[in-house]
C-alpha cells in the first residue's frame, strides 16, 4: 500500500555555486557510502543535485521533514545497473521501521538547469 508520495526540484546552478563556496556541504548532506557513488560521477552537480533532491522527495513522500534524524541517514546508492535506491540507516531506518515502511522508491531527473526527483513510500 502506498503511504505516500513526494516530489523535489531544484536549480543545478544553485549546487553548483554551493559546493564552490564550500565543499564540506558533501559531508553534511551525504553519507561516505553516498560520498562514493558522488566520488564515480566525480561530484557533477546535476548528480549531486539529483540525489539532494532525492533525499527531500523522499522525507516529503513521509510527510516528515527533517525530524528526528539527520540527511545523511536517508542514503541514495545505486544498484548494479546504477538505479538509484533508498537504504535508510541510523535514525531514518528506525523511524522507517517504526511507521512500517517497507520500501521507498526513488526516480531521479535532471536537465541542462534542474535536477528533480519523485518518492514513493510503501507500507
Amino acid at each position: 500500500m502506498i503511504y505516500g508520495i513526494g516530489t523535489d526540484i531544484i536549480e543545478i546552478e544553485r549546487i553548483h555555486k554551493a559546493l564552490n563556496r564550500n565543499l564540506k556541504l558533501l559531508d553534511k548532506l551525504f553519507s561516505e557510502d553516498e560520498l562514493l557513488v558522488l566520488k564515480e560521477k566525480n561530484y557533477r552537480a546535476e548528480s549531486v543535485a539529483g540525489n539532494f533532491c532525492a533525499k527531500e522527495a523522499i522525507v516529503k513522500s513521509l510527510g516528515t521533514g527533517l525530524r528526528g534524524f539527520p540527511l545523511v541517514d536517508v542514503q541514495i546508492l545505486r544498484d548494479k545497473l546504477n538505479k538509484p535506491i533508498v537504504v535508510p540507516k541510523g535514525k531514518f531506518k528506525e523511524f522507517c521501521d517504526e511507521m512500517k515502511i517497507s520500501d521507498i522508491m526513488v526516480s531521479i531527473s535532471h536537465s541542462k538547469n534542474y535536477a528533480t526527483a519523485t518518492a514513493i513510500a510503501i507500507k
